[in-house]
């Protein structure tokens, strides 16, 4: 799971202003890997986008890695309030 904290955070440290304020955190569920993302709250238009198209094709790529198991990848974009 490594490599898809890295990609994610690859993706994403380009697009905000405030990189040193991304996080995610994993959570693990029955059937689900969930990546909770957390950027600074002005960045937050920037990771979703117009009509949400940016956090679309974030997601679309993540979902198309491939893990171990059963499991799936789930990626949450927490708005920090």
């Amino acid at each position: 799971m490594k490599d898809l904290t890295d990609l994610v955070l690859t993706i994403v440290r380009p697009l905000v202003t405030q990189p040193d304020q991304v996080s995610l955190e994993i959570v693990e569920s029955d059937d689900f890997f969930e990546y909770n993302l957390s950027v600074a709250p002005e960045d937050i238009g920037r990771i979703i986008g117009k009509q949400g198209r940016v956090a679309k094709a974030i997601r679309t790529i993540v979902y198309g890695v491939r893990t171990e198991g059963p499991k799936k990848v789930r990626l949450n974009i927490l708005d920090g309030k």
